[in-house]
């Protein structure tokens, strides 16, 4: 028991755990008003994400412990799944933000597109390290996976979800960039991809997609209509400071800062805590992202390596178009931050993938120590992910 203790990642396990009980803390500030105004006890926000975050706690122990390889086994299985979840939230779902994606269990409500996150990660990462011997075959080696990748992306964009479609592709490039596909090939994917969003802006262009372009670059122009998130984001930034106004003590939240509690809680964060609180944050973010990258650098299993990459990526790429929106850097897509804003499906995927990566480093502690089946130069030369970049062909 002492050495299984000792091949946890405990970065992997505090770091998140951490931000998501900071998260569930400034829920609760951030909620507590609008929770009164809906007619619901102050804690009502507060009470729905520590349910979840129990939920997510359970999966990430039991990820944690349960051997990654074995999800390369049931990929069909959890492909089918989330295909089906995406078909039925179509026909059965409820409209939330003009968007139907969501199915209504009870007082809860599911999003089936976080789940497709971590799956389009798990089935690219088991397809592709199946494929390294002919990775630079592009009919045999590289199309294929895509067919399945735009019938998860199309069935996203149907809905309409537009922001996380978004982060699914950026996750799905991410995956197939790390395992070694040729630059040529790369670039031909960008083409079509390009090609293809060029074909789709007629029919996903409407005006409210346009007002949150305007809102984000131009706020102050329609300080009433599409600017006014983004202008009282920058008026709780601005207030904070470096050492902020003290945790519940912000007056964005009081009704001035839509879904404070959601997209927004940074913008909550900066007026309450500070630059200072907003720092630990991303820094904590950082931390996880650079420990995955890490672990996917060390792994000699390709399989795990490429979900460790496509889990980092993941955190990465939400954070940052979190970020952005609030910072008007980005339109407002309705990104949740990882692990802090408010929402039970995001918090349940992102610990679940927090265990598996973890799990990934409890391997990689065991490869390094020569306690795993293979032998590390055999397992080297049959599975670690080779890049081929302008010809010239080297190992991670």
């Amino acid at each position: 028991m002492i050495q299984k203790w000792k091949d946890y990642d405990f970065t992997l396990i505090i770091t998140p755990i951490l931000l998501a009980c900071f998260g569930i803390v400034m829920i609760y500030s951030a909620s507590m008003v609008t929770a009164v105004v809906e007619g619901n006890e102050s804690t009502y926000y507060l009470v729905r994400q520590s349910i979840w975050f129990g939920l997510g706690a359970a999966g990430f122990i039991f990820c944690s412990i349960f051997p990654y390889k074995y999800y390369q086994k049931l990929m069909k299985f959890i492909i089918l799944i989330i295909v089906f979840l995406l078909v039925a939230v179509l026909f059965f779902g409820n409209s939330v933000n003009n968007a139907k994606s969501w199915f209504q269990i009870g007082p809860f409500s599911m999003q089936p597109a976080e789940l497709a996150k971590l799956g389009i990660i798990m089935y690219l990462a088991s397809v592709y390290s199946k494929k390294q011997s002919y990775i630079n075959e592009f009919n045999k080696g590289v199309l294929p996976p895509l067919i399945m990748t735009g019938i998860i992306l199309g069935l996203v964009v149907m809905q309409p979800d537009i922001g996380t479609a978004s982060i699914i592709f950026l996750i799905a490039c991410s995956v197939i960039f790390s395992s070694g596909i040729r630059l040529k090939h790369l670039s031909i994917l960008i083409a079509v991809g390009l090609g293809l969003a060029l074909l789709a802006v007629p029919y996903m262009v409407t005006d409210e997609r346009l007002s949150r372009f305007t809102g984000a670059y131009k706020p102050f122009e329609t300080p009433d209509s599409d600017g006014y998130q983004l202008i009282q984001s920058y008026l709780a930034i601005g207030v904070g400071g470096m050492n902020g106004e003290g945790l519940g003590h912000g007056v964005q939240k009081l009704g001035y800062l839509m879904e404070a509690h959601t997209d927004f809680i940074m913008a909550v964060v900066a007026e309450e805590l500070g630059f200072i609180g907003v720092l630990i944050i991303v820094g904590m973010l950082a931390i996880i992202v650079l420990r995955g990258i890490f672990i996917a650098r060390k792994c000699n299993d390709s399989f795990g390596a490429l979900m460790a990459i496509g889990i980092s990526s993941m955190v990465a790429i939400q954070a940052f178009i979190n970020l952005g929106a609030i910072s008007g850097l980005l339109p407002i897509t309705g990104v949740p931050l990882p692990f802090v804003s408010y929402g039970g499906s995001s918090l349940l995927i992102m610990l679940i993938s927090m265990g598996i990566l973890n799990n990934i480093a409890m391997y990689v502690k065991k490869q390094e120590n020569g306690e795993t089946e293979e032998k590390a130069e055999g397992s080297r030369n049959r599975s670690t992910i080779n890049y081929n970049r302008g010809g010239k062909r080297w190992q991670n």
